[in-house]
């Protein structure tokens, strides 16, 4: 914080605390030294950890649920979705899905996919959709 009145004073959180994300799907292959992926980017602006959950949907079979991370107060987290897992379940590579996460403490949320599939490379890099 800082003593210069002509900054307007910020929350001690910034963002929302129920974001969607309609777009999901990791690339089934890799080419080249880089490998295809995609990441949940979580900002946690505030001094309290912020307990996520999150859920994914399918278009096909039932959503893989109860998957628990931290972002701990005032820091960043990449979360790649390959490494999500409820129970023994994963989310499989080339199929659709999408994803929703709630969090105890309002977070920002911003959501990455590199596509390395072709020399070519693409990636792509949206914010997410606050609900709440």
């Amino acid at each position: 914080m800082t003593n210069d009145s002509r900054i307007p004073s910020r929350p001690a959180a910034n963002g929302h605390t129920y974001w969607v994300i309609p777009d999901g799907y990791i690339p089934p292959d890799s080419c080249g030294t880089l490998e295809s992926h995609e990441s949940i980017c979580v900002l946690n602006t505030g001094v309290t950890d912020a307990a996520l959950e999150i859920t994914i949907y399918f278009e096909d079979r039932e959503p893989l649920e109860n998957i628990n991370a931290v972002v701990s107060a005032r820091r960043t987290k990449h979360i790649r979705t390959a490494s999500l897992r409820s129970g023994e379940k994963v989310i499989p590579t080339g199929v659709p899905y999408a994803i929703t996460v709630e969090s105890n403490v309002p977070v920002i949320i911003q959501y990455s996919r590199l596509d390395t599939t072709q020399p070519e490379l693409a990636l792509m890099s949206v914010m997410a959709y606050p609900l709440a």
